[in-house]
């Protein structure tokens, strides 16, 4: 797949997406979770961590800093704070990750201070992080990141969410800082129809110390409705905007500017076995994308079944 596909990377073979151990410990007072995992999304996503970081897909404990108020602290690496998909398929909408999800952070490490109301509408959470989707800083970079996340659920059909971050995610002789925001809402309409949408802006100094920024968007609504008890469809539609290459660099005179659509079908053979099927096709404003005869075309279009469990 294309190199800016960090999930579901892999072509023409079968494949193991993610296998997930993972064990919990809560009390009232601390919490912890430690997972390890292997498979095409570790590989592409821990590439750059060293060792046996490249397969800790979460660990992290958490404690409780007041007996009165949902106050609590943790630390460690963390699912991140942005975006409404995860590396775990059988919590998404889709099979395949949306541009949106591949090029924004899956995980983080750092420290993250949290808040929820008594009434369970408002989670408020501020974070110190190592850097954009990072085990260990860059080497030579000696500056940490800080995200926010507000959390608002007005009632249990309607969630709506602010994250950021901002940070220096490069050696301190090159530094840019970035700053990005990630907005969604989702919406149960009713028991068979589900709508989620989301917009991701950011924006890097050009050059360090500059006051000059390159800026990228992506925009993506993904719609999903259950035929019956066992079977359900989701149609979504995206795109991305990064002209000079911040995020995914196409060495092009428009830059990456990608619309995207997909349509999956899922079967739920089991309350925890979900059998899926997707088609996808990508469109490119300039030629991004390699076949297999090593002609650069505009368009890019693939079809994915899997089988997920969990247990």
């Amino acid at each position: 797949r294309p190199a800016f596909v960090y999930s579901h990377n892999r072509n023409n073979e079968v494949s193991l997406n993610l296998g997930l151990i993972k064990a919990a410990y809560e009390t009232e007072k601390v919490r912890a979770n430690l997972g390890m995992g292997v498979g095409s999304y570790m590989n592409a996503n821990y590439a750059s961590e060293a060792g046996v970081l490249k397969n800790i897909y979460e660990a992290n404990i958490g404690v409780k800093l007041s007996n009165s108020h949902n106050l609590w602290l943790d630390a460690g690496i963390l699912p991140s704070h942005i975006g409404f998909e995860s590396a775990i398929g059988i919590d998404c909408y889709t099979l395949t990750r949306s541009m949106m999800a591949d090029n924004s952070p899956y995980f983080e490490t750092g420290a993250k201070l949290s808040y929820g109301s008594s009434n369970q509408k408002w989670n408020i959470a501020v974070l110190i992080l190592n850097g954009w989707q990072r085990i260990q800083r860059v080497e030579g970079n000696s500056t940490p990141a800080f995200g926010h996340q507000a959390t608002f659920r007005p009632s249990e059909k309607i969630t709506l969410n602010s994250s950021s971050f901002t940070g220096n995610d490069l050696p301190d002789n090159e530094r840019k800082m970035r700053y990005f925001h990630n907005l969604y809402g989702q919406i149960q309409l009713n028991s068979k129809f589900a709508l989620v949408a989301g917009f991701d802006i950011g924006a890097q100094q050009k050059e360090k110390g500059s006051s000059d920024y390159n800026t990228w968007y992506t925009p993506a609504v993904i719609a999903k409705y259950s035929l019956t008890e066992k079977v359900s469809m989701a149609a979504r539609g995206e795109y991305y905007y990064d002209k000079k290459g911040v995020i995914i660099s196409s060495g092009t005179d428009n830059g990456f500017q990608t619309f995207g659509a997909s349509l999956n079908v899922d079967y739920q053979i089991m309350p925890n076995v979900v059998w899926r099927t997707e088609i996808k096709s990508l469109n490119s404003k300039d030629s991004v994308f390699l076949n297999r005869d090593e002609e650069m075309k505009k368009a890019n279009a693939m079809a994915t079944t899997s089988l997920a469990i969990r247990f």
